[in-house]
């Protein structure tokens, strides 16, 4: 069945290359911010690209954390990539105190790398470690390499629900899982070959 595939559009993120990306992997994407579209989707991602209180802001300006709240409430499958993925901790320190979706019990932090040599934000290739086995990430390597670009990172109360790493000065959170609810610090949609193996993989999971 032709999964169809509901892109939040709340006015941060790189929309366009997420929605090509699932096209490429044969899923029929949208962008929208329509709730009933967003609703009515077989499958539901969250992108953004930029600061965790605008992300909060725009989400509930315009009514999108209710529509959220029962697309994962509803057991359907739901994506978060970068900040998307922040957006589901229950609070950032990021520009003062902000709270999150809290579908995760986590908190974001700015990233502190050991190494004063490495800068943040943290940009471009690194290799993934995964934590746990999971057909998310089924033909796939041990240590894939993604791409990413970000100044903040997840931190989990629960390890359970971290399935993948990074190191950089110090691990921090690359990917984490519960229950219908799946996100990544990387952007797969920036990976080449791997990510669009993970999109894919988003496509026929069944939580």
């Amino acid at each position: 069945m032709l999964q169809r595939v509901a892109i939040v559009d709340y006015g941060m993120g790189n929309l366009l290359s997420v929605y090509h990306a699932f096209e490429m992997v044969g899923a029929e994407a949208e962008i929208t911010r329509d709730a009933r579209h967003i609703l009515d989707a077989h499958r539901v991602v969250l992108p953004g690209v930029g600061a965790f209180g605008d992300c909060m802001q725009n989400l509930n300006r315009l009514g999108l954390i209710e529509v959220l709240n029962a697309v994962r409430e509803s057991g359907r499958p739901v994506m978060g990539i970068c900040l998307g993925m922040q957006a589901m901790a229950a609070w950032s320190d990021e520009g003062g105190r902000h709270e999150g979706l809290g579908w995760f019990d986590a908190g974001v932090v700015r990233l502190a790398p050991s190494d004063a040599s490495l800068r943040v934000p943290h940009v471009g290739w690194n290799d993934v470690q995964w934590r746990r086995e999971s057909p998310l990430f089924a033909g796939l390597p041990d240590h894939p390499d993604f791409y990413f670009v970000h100044s903040y990172a997840m931190v989990c109360s629960w390890p359970e629900d971290v399935d993948a790493e990074c190191d950089y000065g110090g691990a921090f959170t690359a990917a984490v899982r519960k229950e219908n609810v799946f996100a990544t610090q990387f952007h797969p949609e920036k990976s080449q070959d791997y990510g669009l193996q993970l999109l894919a993989n988003f496509l026929s999971w069944n939580p």
